[in-house]
């Protein structure tokens, strides 16, 4: 049995920003954080149309909390940075803006916890430069949930006896990038001990482009599904003669993300760099 203590709650609430908060996992991110007793509400962004000055309690389907929703980013992270605790914004937006969202958070002292996906190695890369220079805690994560977390896990430790392999992820027809970003970071996470992938067998003809999914530069394919109906869904699938080895994790409610976001939001206070991925703050 372990004897080590949890660790201790601040002495005041953690203030945190929702960006994005009129989304789907937005307004599920406003629900988490209100009922959270260590964690105080104390902004909302939305550059939607028709809902500036909403209550964001209510537009997530609560009690109202008296706190409008505005679009205003910059005046917002000001806001947060006069309360006693370090600020963090939580970021569910767009790829088109992530980037921009996130180092004027680094800039103003606010921790960014970046669900939306899309940034590029490059942009990721010119993030954790600034974040280290700021000592500014940032954490990228593609997915919140515990279960993917377990099933990468998994999936890397097949990897290591099967050379074949592809990676189904299927999504939202709102889903804007495509690969997702959990299924890019599966990818990445396979192939992080150098070994290639999908030998080929003949030579392969597409006779429609992209038949056969994208391809990463180890081997593996990714293949991307968009209807309604879907919310988040992923398979890995490893082939060998004679067997097929298929994980694969689905999601039915956006709440299964909400633990991994409200243990980010804690663990991104004590943070002086940025970290990708969920794995690294278990």
């Amino acid at each position: 049995m372990s004897t080590q203590s949890p660790p201790p709650m601040p002495s005041a609430p953690i203030p945190v920003v929702v960006n994005g908060a009129a989304g789907k996992m937005g307004r599920e991110v406003v629900k988490a954080v209100a009922a959270a007793p260590d964690l105080n509400l104390v902004g909302a962004i939305d550059r939607s149309p028709g809902i500036q000055g909403q209550d964001v309690g209510e537009l997530a389907g609560i009690e109202p909390l008296e706190i409008p929703v505005v679009n205003d980013l910059q005046s917002t992270l000001v806001m947060a940075t006069q309360e006693r605790q370090p600020p963090v914004m939580v970021d569910f937006t767009h790829p088109d803006s992530i980037y921009d969202n996130v180092r004027a958070a680094i800039a103003y002292g606010v921790r960014p916890v970046v669900g939306t996906t899309g940034l590029s190695t490059a942009q990721i890369a010119d993030l954790a430069e600034f974040a280290d220079k700021a000592s500014i805690g940032v954490a990228i994560v593609p997915n919140f949930s515990i279960g993917v977390v377990l099933l990468q896990e998994a999936a890397v430790r097949a990897s290591q006896y099967f050379d074949h392999v592809e990676i189904i992820e299927l999504h939202h027809n709102q889903k804007a990038d495509a690969p997702s970003g959990t299924a890019i970071q599966t990818a990445q996470l396979l192939e992080e001990f150098g070994k290639p992938f999908n030998p080929p067998q003949v030579e392969e003809t597409e006779k429609i482009a992209g038949a056969r999914g994208s391809q990463t530069q180890g081997g593996i394919r990714i293949h991307s599904i968009r209807l309604p109906g879907l919310i988040a869904h992923q398979e890995v699938i490893f082939g060998a003669a004679g067997q097929i080895y298929t994980l694969r994790h689905d999601t039915s409610d956006r709440a299964c993300y909400m633990p991994g976001v409200l243990l980010t939001i804690r663990k991104v206070i004590q943070l002086k760099s940025l970290v990708y991925g969920l794995e690294k703050l278990l």
